[in-house]
């Protein structure tokens, strides 16, 4: 990630954080027995409620950090630190699945949150709220891009399950993995060369 905001490189990150594509087996596991016309619903009816948790975040994420005295390096090196270790798990899954629990008609759990906005997404929606304060309508656009590729992704799984398969979602997930990897680094070559930058600036 460079200094300057980007919308397509935010709009990726969000992407890769959120990971439909790691989410289509579980969101398949849930969806055992429901509909596919009713399927579509849920996902989108899901989708924006995922969506307004993420908006919410956005506008009054900056508040949250100020009331916790964080700083911008400190943001940006904790949120590389999370990306790299998401990254990771994407690339070295566990062999061990959760058992699905009983069926039926998912609301809000598992797609809008954590599918959606789960806890990575919202630090890592928090990480950029803090690090770009002044490009807030840039970063809804990216939200908004990421949120709805990831929805229509969700609402194709079924689709995308049949054509790529097991291994081919694998692949995609793990293609996924090592771009995150790489902002990850990125974001946290930025932070402590932000920090180091002020440290020698106060001295």
């Amino acid at each position: 990630m460079s200094t300057e905001f980007s919308i397509l490189s935010a709009t990726l990150l969000f992407l890769f954080v959120i990971d439909p594509f790691g989410n289509i087996p579980i969101l398949l596991s849930v969806m055992k027995g429901v509909p596919q016309k009713r399927q579509y619903q849920i996902v989108v009816r899901d989708g924006l409620i995922g969506l307004i948790i993420l908006v919410c975040f956005l506008f009054f994420g900056a508040e949250f950090l100020a009331v916790l005295h964080l700083e911008t390096e400190s943001i940006s090196i904790a949120g590389g630190v999370v990306l790299f270790v998401i990254a990771l798990k994407m690339i070295f899954p566990s062999p061990y699945t959760k058992e699905a629990g009983p069926v039926m008609e998912p609301f809000i759990v598992p797609i809008s949150i954590p599918m959606l906005a789960g806890p990575s997404t919202l630090a890592t929606l928090l990480v950029m709220v803090k690090s770009y304060p002044n490009d807030q309508q840039d970063l809804l656009i990216s939200v908004g891009a990421a949120w709805g590729i990831s929805v229509v992704i969700l609402a194709m799984a079924p689709l995308l399950n049949r054509v790529l398969r097991e291994k081919g979602l694998a692949a995609l997930e793990r293609l996924m993995g090592m771009l995150l990897l790489m902002m990850s680094v990125q974001m946290l070559v930025n932070g402590v060369r932000s920090l180091f930058t002020h440290t020698l600036a106060a001295l």
